[in-house]
């Protein structure tokens, strides 16, 4: 757990949250800590690993060569030169390198990996890894390697590190060698003992410890749809008669129980509280578009699905994914197959897929606002006819083509990427669950849809600054209107506009899920 008294990061044997993993990977000032109780399960799982070394079993990885090679037998006197070649030969990663961030977001899930009894790891190299990170220690992981039946190249990457090779950065992110890096951190490299290389390379704390970032991204996210929403239900009701709240009404949630849905409309009318919306307007029509009407059941489904990540996650943090399992109440180290994160990908999968759905809304609500933008310009242009001068207009007046070539984005983001992975390995390794690919689709997405929504956002509150004040505003959307009030009025470019509400809203968000206590996370 975190404690933000303390600044600690303590792991034991308690179960540990997702959102604990990222926020302890965001803050660097956090300080990681094993409790005894995980160090007393690390022991009694490495002395079971060394029983059975004892005992001269063949035990896949210990003793063994892995993939094909599983039933060729490595010599007890190579077994030590052997933990090298295994981190040597798996770091083999390519493309762009993680940013400190995630990179302490890996280091961090397999750490608690180890504490979980089931790697055989001694305890000294679970302290080892846990200094890494609070000494600073940024390896240098590549970005794509994994094909999801374990993230070897990541991990490999870190274990080099450990080990006084491989790459680092410095403070200035300049790259510097493994062994450098220990040294500045005043670290000794790592000597690994049998079974020790397999145990460092064999998880998926790449999709686990990055997936931890995205689904606090996708909790932000989900407030920020909610939040444009809010927006654009004032404006239409200036504009366009429209603005019915009754889908967001407790009845109409109370008739259909998806939590969701109930969470995102209860969203909506917090917002829209103390506002000229909550009073029902005799003139107001009688439904509004889909986009609006079953937004909650749109955004509801998205938030269960970003419940679901949640739930994925915390199962692989707090269960035993190695292979060999190392299993202290049977007395056994046994192969298997929890290495491969099925559920955790699909769950990726399902979030592109609803984030399309929510972005099909939203680029359909800025269409309904362009018609107001479009009668701004006329008067402006009629003025300027008049010997006025043509007035500098504070929206760019395409943000809607943006959004949809965001909107396309999205739907090409949102197809299969758990399906293509080839056989490997002398065909041994014949299914991979290509959990990173989808996650780094979904880091995509994510990126597209928070553009598009802010873009949502931004057209919403313009509208609403050019309408004037003659309607109350909710309390909240009457806090964001203000706050991208003073970004609007700076007129800066579409790029910069766009950045800048971003930050705005995110800071906003933030205060919508404290004011919320964050409870439905």
């Amino acid at each position: 757990m975190v404690s933000a008294e303390s600044g600690t990061f303590l792991i034991g044997a308690a179960p540990v949250r997702a959102t604990a993993v990222a926020l302890a990977a965001e803050n660097r000032s956090i300080h990681v800590e094993l409790n005894q109780e995980a160090l007393s399960s690390m022991r009694k799982s490495r002395e079971l690993v060394e029983l059975t070394a004892a005992s001269g079993k063949r035990v896949y990885g210990l003793n063994t060569l892995l993939g094909s090679g599983r039933d060729t037998a490595v010599e007890e006197k190579s077994l030590l030169a052997y933990q090298v070649q295994v981190v040597r030969y798996h770091n083999s990663g390519v493309g762009a390198y993680l940013d400190r961030a995630a990179a302490r977001a890996v280091i961090l899930a397999r750490l608690i990996g180890f504490s979980r009894g089931g790697s055989g790891v001694r305890p000294e190299t679970a302290v080892f890894y846990a200094e890494m990170l609070n000494r600073g220690i940024f390896p240098a992981i590549p970005r794509e390697g994994s094909v999801g039946s374990s993230d070897l190249t990541q991990l490999a990457a870190v274990a080099a590190v450990a080990l006084g090779e491989g790459q680092a950065f410095d403070a200035d992110g300049t790259l510097i060698p493994g062994a450098k890096a220990l040294a500045d951190a005043g670290l000794q490299p790592l000597v690994l003992a049998p079974g020790e290389a397999l145990a460092l390379v064999s998880a998926n704390a790449y999709s686990v410890g990055v997936g931890t970032l995205a689904l606090v991204r996708l909790q932000h996210l989900a407030e920020l749809a909610d939040v444009a929403l809010s927006l654009s239900l004032e404006t239409i009701a200036r504009y366009d008669g429209g603005g019915n709240l009754s889908p967001f009404s407790p009845a109409i949630q109370a008739a259909k129980a998806v939590d969701g849905q109930r969470e995102s409309a209860a969203v909506v009318r917090r917002l829209l509280s103390g506002g000229w919306l909550e009073d029902v307007r005799p003139e107001v029509s009688v439904q509004d578009a889909l986009s609006f009407r079953a937004a909650p059941q749109t955004h509801g489904a998205f938030r269960s699905l970003v419940t679901q990540l949640g739930t994925a996650l915390e199962v692989e943090l707090n269960g035993r994914g190695d292979n060999p399992l190392v299993d202290i109440d049977s007395g056994q180290v046994v192969s298997g197959g929890n290495f491969q994160p099925m559920q955790l990908a699909l769950a990726f999968e399902g979030l592109r897929l609803a984030l399309a759905h929510v972005g099909i809304s939203s680029e359909r609500r800025i269409a309904k606002l362009y018609p107001p933008q479009r009668a701004i310009r006329a008067r402006h242009l009629q003025a300027a006819s008049s010997g006025e001068g043509l007035a500098q207009e504070e929206l760019p007046g395409l943000l809607w083509y943006s959004a949809a070539g965001l909107l396309a984005e999205l739907k090409f983001l949102a197809a299969p990427a758990t399906l293509g992975a080839p056989t490997l390995s002398a065909d041994v390794e014949d299914h991979s669950t290509l959990a990173p690919l989808a996650l780094q689709q979904l880091q995509r997405s994510l990126e597209a849809a928070e553009k598009l929504m802010v873009i949502e956002a931004l057209t919403a509150s313009y509208l609403l600054l050019e309408a004037g004040a003659a309607q109350p505003l909710g309390k909240g959307t009457g806090v964001v209107v203000g706050r991208l009030a003073d970004v609007l009025a700076d007129r800066p470019a579409a790029p910069d506009l766009v950045e800048r509400a971003r930050v705005e809203l995110r800071d906003a968000v933030d205060r919508e899920l404290s004011e919320a206590g964050e409870e439905t996370w």
